[in-house]
């Protein structure tokens, strides 16, 4: 469990079994692009009230 679905502060909150087999970099570039995606809905939204 602690290895597996808890996230570490200083593993750039990954959990400890992503980072050792390999998958922090696909993990964090994944949130990325959802971060972007996410914010870029927002504005559309946003813009959509205002007008």
């Amino acid at each position: 469990h602690y290895n597996h679905r808890r996230y570490h502060e200083s593993l750039d909150n990954l959990a400890p079994a992503d980072v050792y087999f390999g998958r922090g970099a696909t993990i964090l570039l994944e949130r990325e692009r959802i971060k972007r995606d996410t914010i870029k809905q927002r504005r559309l939204n946003h813009h959509a009230k205002a007008a």
